[in-house]
């Protein structure tokens, strides 16, 4: 897979994360409710901007950014949002995409540097930094 194809997958995702964060900060429940209202505030205004960011990059390599419904469902493997969950459920959600997403990342990462273009690569250690904080934040919400 080349980079910009990572990258494509890499926006999906990210925009795929933000919406599922924003829906469950929208729709959270129980004794935790103002804790967790504002740590998936936090979290999918982070993700919006790196959504942006991520395709400012794909343009960056002279390719159009995906910027639809259709596209994103193609090309994301973060799952939506579960209506379903309790707090602690839309957590643990949440921390498993981000974990996934890691993977991602890496993947990602490997091809810009095989590919010798430190620009990608370094904007991708960034963002590997971010998701890595943003699960702890999560994981230590369960602790």
């Amino acid at each position: 897979m080349t980079v910009t194809e990572h990258l494509k997958r890499i926006l999906a995702d990210t925009y795929a994360l933000q919406l599922k964060t924003q829906n469950y900060h929208w729709n959270v429940q129980g004794a935790h409710f103002q804790q967790l209202h504002e740590l998936f505030e936090s979290q999918y205004d982070e993700l919006a901007e790196a959504v942006d960011e991520v395709a400012e990059h794909i343009r960056q390599l002279g390719i159009k950014a995906p910027g639809s419904f259709r596209a994103f469902e193609e090309l994301k493997s973060i799952s939506d949002a579960d209506d379903n969950l309790d707090e602690q459920g839309m957590v643990q959600s949440l921390l498993d995409s981000h974990e996934a997403f890691l993977e991602a990342l890496e993947a990602g990462r490997a091809a810009a540097e095989s590919a010798d273009d430190e620009v990608v690569n370094d904007f991708l250690i960034g963002r590997l930094t971010a998701h890595r904080k943003l699960a702890w934040f999560l994981k230590s919400s369960l602790a």
